[in-house]
């Protein structure tokens, strides 16, 4: 009988342990075949609309949002197509989300030089920080998870990137 009741709290306690685990965001890309996700993604950048942003001095690299794939998900992630263009000229386009109630980015698909887009074959989620002078930090603290310029559509955050954040 001891062992019973022993038995019965133990399932009791596990059971409880698994109510109290908070329930993971969950990403409109996520869980989603290749073929889904396509439907998902916004057109191509197109050099013209491109706004730049400011990063760091440091960085050999000027970058780039396109407005027009500004998007706000029921998860709580800002989706954005960045460039990075390097100083030779060479480009990098990407589909990224930032989700900024956990600092974290995620790749979900890269830009082809035929103006495609390839799935990102690792997208997982990866913390970054305020302190680091990379560009996910920029468009986060600048732009979209800023508390003082807390921006709710995509129109708030094209005149934002619009007005820039060059230091002063």
């Amino acid at each position: 009988m001891t062992r019973a009741r022993g038995l019965c709290a133990l399932a009791l306690l596990a059971a409880a342990a698994g109510c109290s685990q908070p329930k993971p965001l969950s990403d409109d890309f996520d869980g989603k075949p290749w073929e889904t996700q396509k439907a998902l993604l916004p057109a191509y950048p197109k050099e013209g609309n491109l706004i730049p942003f400011y990063v760091s001095p440091a960085l050999p690299f000027a970058f780039f949002v396109d407005p027009a794939s500004l998007g706000f998900g029921q998860d709580g992630v800002v989706r954005f197509a960045l460039m990075a263009r390097s100083t030779s000229g060479a480009t990098n386009v990407s589909y990224e989300g930032i989700r900024c109630a956990t600092y974290e980015r995620k790749v979900y698909a890269y830009g082809r030089s035929d103006q495609t887009w390839v799935q990102a074959r690792n997208s997982q989620w990866i913390p970054f920080t305020r302190i680091q002078a990379n560009q996910h930090a920029a468009l986060a603290d600048d732009f979209f998870c800023t508390a003082e310029r807390r921006v709710r559509t995509p129109e708030e955050v094209s005149r934002a990137l619009a007005r820039g954040n060059q230091p002063g």
